[in-house]
């Protein structure tokens, strides 16, 4: 089956890596894991619903995310090429770093497609300790104060995971079921202990916000994309963040239609809007590009969260939105690796005259701050506004008003930082080099794609997003 050759193909690989101190034969076995990571997305997407191995099923939204990914891996594998290069790391040190970002992506792939609460749980647990290699890849005492605080954070989180996941096999186990797999929880829906389930999603809820990056446990993942290399952070920014979703989302899915369901609605709502005014703050006063982009991606999963609140058509919006902020913040994180090597400093205090400096850069840059900022012509614009309007639907003006005026507080802060980096002079002359084009057409491609899918969504996509949508009642 094609999900054990993945899997066997990625332990091969990864421990290759982890020895290899050839650049040839690193570039070669990435090569070779793009191969197998395209060859299972393929093999899903000719099969859909097929569950393979027992505990991996192809189902819509693991599919809609899996697609996501490979895709986001191709550039972010390019940008980690050049990022070892320049300047060249140790050999010993990006062998480390290749073995943790292909990890890292394959327990992405593999949580995505896990259709039994435990092996969700586990995987989500092999990409904390592969992120952790990579936010120490720099070996300073800020990463490894990142690193300590991301692992702390997350096994915590795990733990209520954990606690989650036995308080919901309680409620299976009075209800005469002894699985802990999402169908189970699917066909057990209407006759669940209510108090268990709602023990139970409230701390699985706790547990995966810290990947998700909502509150409570959202902090620990805005040091790691800070002291993370750059294209690593494009993963932990994006595709991290969407198995966080994943997790919550497959509970949700069973308990919604029900008054559990109802009461796990509030508590969602309740965190984002906190985790929205907790962004907006930050936002406001931040003085670090890296850390702009995390807090940017927070303010957006808010959005995400919030379209799951209201419905199938907020959920639908939601999707939409999740999949073309996947694409758009992994372009701005990588471009970061410019921004660095032209200015050499993370402070937006040290940058200016970016259009001068780097042209071409630039230009994509500001068409990467439109996209992000969901100001028209980019997609994000289309999602958020359908939020909005799944939100007026359901007649909840004060989430409304609440959610637009810090989205606008949101965009003020983040116009003013990247307006300064791209217009306005620096404050210390800069010494200009020569930066490639080529190192920004891979973002280029993927801010059109995020806008072509807003305003005209792949049909296949659409049909993807409505069959996940029909999980929820």
């Amino acid at each position: 089956m094609i999900t054990a050759i993945y899997l066997a193909a990625i332990v091969c690989i990864v421990i290759a890596l982890a020895f290899s101190r050839s650049r040839v034969l690193s570039a070669v076995l990435g090569v070779l894991f793009l191969g197998v990571q395209i060859m299972l997305t393929v093999h899903g997407m000719m099969n859909p619903g097929k569950t393979e191995l027992s505990y991996f099923s192809f189902d819509s939204l693991g599919l809609i995310l899996l697609l996501t990914l490979s895709i986001i891996s191709v550039p972010a594998l390019i940008h980690s090429r050049i990022y070892l290069t320049k300047p060249l790391a140790s050999p010993s040190s990006a062998a480390a770093y290749n073995a943790s970002f292909v990890l890292l992506i394959a327990a992405m792939t593999m949580g995505y497609l896990a259709n039994h609460a435990a092996v969700t749980w586990i995987f989500t647990e092999i990409t904390t300790l592969s992120a952790a290699m990579l936010i120490y890849h720099h070996r300073s005492k800020l990463a490894l104060e990142a690193t300590w605080k991301y692992v702390f954070v997350c096994a915590i989180s795990i733990c209520f995971v954990f606690v989650g996941i036995l308080l919901i096999s309680l409620a299976l186990l009075h209800d005469g079921c002894s699985e802990l797999f999402y169908s189970d929880l699917m066909a057990h829906k209407a006759t669940l202990d209510g108090f268990w389930m709602k023990l139970g999603f409230l701390f699985i809820f706790a547990g995966y916000t810290a990947k998700l990056g909502l509150f409570p446990m959202f902090t620990a993942g805005v040091d790691a994309k800070d002291k993370a290399p750059a294209p690593a952070g494009a993963l932990l920014a994006s595709a991290l963040m969407n198995l966080g979703f994943c997790g919550i989302f497959r509970v949700y899915a069973a308990i919604s239609g029900t008054p559990v369901g109802n009461w796990a609605r509030i508590v969602m709502l309740v965190s984002a809007l906190i985790t929205l005014f907790i962004a907006t703050i930050y936002m406001a006063r931040i003085g670090n590009v890296k850390r702009m982009l995390a807090y940017s991606g927070i303010e957006h999963m808010s959005v995400v969260t919030l379209g799951l609140c209201f419905g199938k058509a907020g959920f639908m919006a939601a999707m939409l939105h999740m999949v073309m902020h996947t694409f758009v913040k992994s372009g701005l994180f990588f471009h970061f690796t410019q921004l660095y090597r032209t200015y050499s400093s993370k402070m937006i205090d040290d940058m200016g005259d970016y259009l001068k400096l780097n042209p071409f850069g630039a230009i994509v840059l500001l068409f990467g701050f439109v996209s992000i900022a969901a100001v028209p012509p980019s997609g994000l614009f289309f999602s958020e506004l359908l939020v909005f309007k799944a939100m007026i639907a359901e007649g909840n003006w004060v989430v409304f008003v609440l959610t637009a005026f810090l989205l606008t507080v949101l965009l003020w802060a983040f116009a003013k930082s990247m307006f300064r980096i791209i217009f306005l002079p620096a404050s210390k002359p800069v010494e200009k080099i020569r930066i490639s084009a080529w190192e920004s057409l891979t973002q280029l491609i993927l801010f059109v794609l995020a806008a072509y899918i807003g305003f005209n969504p792949p049909a296949f996509l659409t049909e993807l997003i409505g069959q996940a949508a029909a999980m929820i009642l």
